[in-house]
């Protein structure tokens, strides 16, 4: 909640302070919005030649007590841009920034430039200019100054021109040459003394500089990084020290800007040391590609705190939803082997602990493998293949048909589920193993809130230690049945078989259901809220399959009933299975209604597509999987078309009064605007082939620009 109040506050704030500036007097208490930065654009020449690199130089004055920004303000604050015009084959290189000062803030470090800068910008004109011509440049400049607010100038853009005559060879000013002095010796030192290497260690930025002879203590330097994702050497969170002669800086980062915008993770790593012994204007650190960092052994002190954080973890997973209902069922097996030899029952204990080892062998394995091959600075957690929407899929309808069978909608024997099996028969050792499979599999969804922190740790390992730790997890989450079967007089302790067992066992399906549910959720969120229907449809005939397969396809129906039951069971599960599967992506990139962004695009010539829709209209759900084929996307870019969606599954006055405008009561509602006509509103029910027809005879080819 606080952390929406904040946005909320520098979202308004980051509003009021362009429409303050834009009122010279004092009707938001800001007169003092009225100072402006003083600016010029000056060239190092008098005269420019073919071919031959020159400097221009833009100079900004700020007002008393103003400051404008880096390359990375540290914040939400706008760097200086420069759009420029330039004649035919010119070319104008990158800004170069000075070494700005680090100011604090109230969200942490800036990097600002109070009083006055130099930016400085370095022109190539073509070889082929001719001498005695002139050449025109033209640059609109946009950056931000802030004080107690902030206000982007110049307001309004304004445009900054030189003119210089082409002669044979390059003149330079010499009234100009002071400001380009001071400008170049602003700008931070370069240095080939130090190598250095950046490194992504879990979360944070490691920064290595190894100093040739004689280089400066850098133990009380800060760094200023270009990149807005990590955060200086200064910041909270961030140290230096010395490792082998080398010195590390450790960085911290930051995924999100204060107003909730993200903040794109960078390939490298550059900016500038500043601090105590070095040049006055820092010393640059060039760009510097991020590497894999080694990964060393911890220390037993720090490495046996996490192999007890996973084996706990593997212990709490047994009362996770998720697991439970498989747990139940082993604890069950156990009843069931009340009075049988010891050694059946040890052999049933160990062939459930093999089951949840292998499993999580196998998936550590394929964390491992992951985490290999990934790229710098990629981050790979345990539940990574809860990523892939074929994989909760499956989890999904494993746990949903599980379900069915738990409460009595079929039966099916051991060999097929082994969890359990019948009630009435014994569980083989088979099916111990594979119920410690299942319990790996169900368990990874519910592991992340309860083992983040071990995890995230033991996936930092080197390979020995990491297998050790996930190895413990898996025999914290099957060392109580490891335990009951190796001292059977416990089982004793456990209630005798009975009828309660299949009310226990139909109890257990809800829980089976409720997880279903929860994958659901996980599912629909990687496939979108508009498919979702399709997938209730899909398990329903997969509900329907499994009641058909136990009410017909018994032993005491005819040989003809229960070929006709097996046929109608695989037709509908597979059309379940169909309907459930994820969806292609679709090649329609569809926005969002508005009535004034219909009339803005209508101004500009675009015609227009409006779906109005809702998530409770089947209609529409309909028109949305048998109406948008590639075919009509290829049309709609082709000619020009762009999609938007008027989404009234909520209350929304707006699309309302537009439906009653277009005289309609109910969804679905498509209308298709063109430019200087009337509106065509679609049939209900679409077709692929009616919107191939209707876009191909109504809306024209758009003009190629020669």
């Amino acid at each position: 909640m606080l952390r929406s109040l904040l946005h909320s506050l520098v979202a308004s704030l980051a509003v009021l302070a362009p429409v303050a500036a834009q009122f010279p007097d004092d009707s938001f208490g800001l007169a003092e919005q009225e100072e402006a930065t003083e600016a010029r654009l000056v060239s190092s020449a008098s005269s420019i030649a073919p071919g031959e690199p020159f400097d221009v130089a833009l100079d900004l004055k700020h007002p008393e007590g103003w400051h404008s920004y880096y390359l990375n303000s540290g914040g939400i604050e706008e760097s200086l841009t420069i759009r420029w015009e330039l004649p035919e084959g010119f070319e104008a290189g990158e800004i170069q920034w000075p070494t700005p000062e680090v100011k604090e803030s109230y969200f942490g470090k800036s990097f600002i430039y109070s009083d006055s800068v130099t930016f400085l910008i370095t022109i190539t004109p073509p070889a082929d200019l001719q001498a005695g011509s002139e050449a025109t440049l033209t640059a609109w400049p946009k950056w931000q100054i802030c004080k107690d607010l902030c206000k982007d100038e110049p307001k309004p853009e304004k445009a900054f021109e030189l003119k210089l005559p082409v002669g044979d060879s390059t003149v330079i000013d010499p009234a100009n040459a002071a400001l380009f002095a001071a400008a170049k010796a602003s700008q931070p030192s370069s240095t080939d003394a130090f190598e250095v290497t950046a490194s992504w260690v879990g979360k944070k930025v490691e920064l290595r500089i190894t100093p040739g002879e004689g280089s400066p203590d850098l133990s009380k330097t800060d760094f200023i990084p270009d990149q807005a994702y990590v955060l200086s050497a200064s910041s909270e969170g961030s140290s230096i020290e010395n490792v082998d002669g080398s010195w590390l800086f450790s960085l911290g980062t930051k995924t999100e800007k204060i107003n909730g915008d993200k903040i794109p993770k960078p390939d490298a790593l550059s900016g500038t040391l500043v601090g105590d012994g070095l040049p006055e204007s820092g010393l640059k650190i060039n760009e510097t590609p991020f590497t894999k960092a080694p990964v060393p052994p911890l220390a037993l002190g720090k490495f046996l705190p996490i192999l007890g954080g996973m084996l706990i973890g593997g212990l709490i997973l047994n009362l996770m939803p998720c697991v439970f209902p498989v747990i139940g069922l082993k604890i069950m097996g156990f009843v069931q082997q009340a009075g049988e030899d010891r050694k059946k029952i040890v052999m049933h204990g160990l062939a459930f602990t093999l089951g949840v080892l292998v499993s999580f062998w196998a998936l550590s394995g394929l964390l491992f493998a992951l985490r290999s091959a990934a790229a710098p600075g990629e981050e790979i957690g345990w539940g990574y293949q809860l990523q892939n929407p074929w994989t909760i899929l499956v989890l999904m309808l494993l746990m949903f048909v599980l379900g069915l069978s738990m409460y009595g909608v079929f039966e099916v024997g051991s060999s097929a589920t082994g969890v359990g099996g019948k009630l009435q028969s014994k569980q083989g050792v088979s099916g111990s193993f594979f119920s410690g499979i299942l319990a790996t599999v169900v368990a990874t969804p519910c592991s992340a809130p309860f083992l983040g922190a071990a995890i995230g740790a033991a996936i930092a390992l080197p390979a020995a230690q990491f297998f050790l730790a996930f190895t413990f997890m898996a025999i914290g989450l099957s060392l109580p049945y490891l335990i009951l079967s190796i001292f059977p007089k416990l089982i004793d302790l456990l209630p005798r078989p009975g009828p309660w067992m299949e009310s226990f066992k139909q109890a257990m399906s809800f829980l089976l259901f409720a997880t279903a549910g929860f994958l659901l959720w996980v599912y629909t969120g990687q496939i979108g809220l508009e498919n979702m229907l399709n997938v209730i449809i899909g398990l329903t005939l997969i509900g329907m399959a499994g009641w058909v397969f136990g009410r017909w396809d018994v032993p005491s129906k005819s040989h003809k009933v229960r070929g006709i039951a097996k046929g109608t069971t695989v037709a509908f599960a597979v059309l379940g299975l169909l309907a459930c599967k994820p969806p292609e992506k679709s090649a329609i990139e569809w926005g969002t209604w508005s009535n004034e962004g219909v009339e803005e695009l209508l101004e500009n010539d675009t015609p227009v597509f409006v779906d109005f829709t809702a998530q409770w209209c089947a209609t529409c759900q309909l028109n949305k999987k048998r109406a948008y084929s590639d075919q009509v996307a290829t049309l709609m870019n082709d000619r020009g078309i762009v999609a938007l969606r008027a989404d009234k599954t909520k209350p929304n006055p707006e699309i309302d009064a537009k439906l009653e405008e277009l005289e309609r009561s109910a969804i679905p509602v498509n209308v298709l605007y063109i430019p200087g006509k009337e509106p065509i509103i679609t049939p209900e029910i679409l077709s692929s082939d009616y919107l191939e027809e209707l876009f191909s005879s109504e809306v024209p080819v758009p003009e190629k620009d020669e």
